[in-house]
């Protein structure tokens, strides 16, 4: 089971009225997160990755790429309120479909493992990603490099509740 832990850091204007992180403002943490970890990271001169570059770091969001990834569905959960503070929280992430043209990114919202007062997540939810050709706005299969890169991590889906 491997997931990427990738810390976010909170802004003071994430939060609402109630003082707590805003619900619109935690699809932004975890757009942050999927970002860093999946959007790929300037080659250097002698064709290495940066140092901190995410080995799930391979697609090509660049101006001009031919790549767009498209949210197809976003599903969450708020679990409990998350307050404003100066430490990042964590968003853990695995993928948890591996498709044709799409993949179902799994997130959980924790703090991070020196804070954590609880192991209950602040949030869970799934974002499904399609990867378009911009040329023709039709979806791209997954590419072998993309999809070398992600099995690793590939497990379960998220679990949310549901109402009867």
């Amino acid at each position: 089971m491997a997931r990427l832990e990738v810390p976010v850091q909170l802004r003071w204007s994430d939060m609402d009225a109630y003082g707590h992180v805003n619900n619109v403002e935690m699809l932004r943490l975890l757009e942050e997160a999927r970002i860093e970890a999946f959007w790929s990271h300037p080659v250097g001169a002698d064709g290495t990755r940066p140092d901190g570059a995410w080995p799930t770091a391979v697609l090509d969001a660049s101006p001009g790429s031919g790549l767009a990834t498209l949210v197809a569905r976003q599903e969450i959960e708020y679990v409990r309120p998350l307050a404003y503070r100066r430490a990042p929280v964590v968003v853990e992430m695995w993928i948890g479909h591996l498709g044709g043209a799409s993949l179902d990114v799994c997130y959980e919202v924790l703090d991070a493992p020196a804070a954590a007062d609880t192991t209950a997540p602040y949030a869970r939810a799934v974002t499904t990603l399609v990867l378009v050709d911009v040329g023709t706005g039709a979806p791209q299969r997954i590419a072998a490099e993309q999809r070398a890169a992600w099995e690793a991590f590939v497990e379960e889906p998220v679990r949310l509740r549901r109402r009867r």
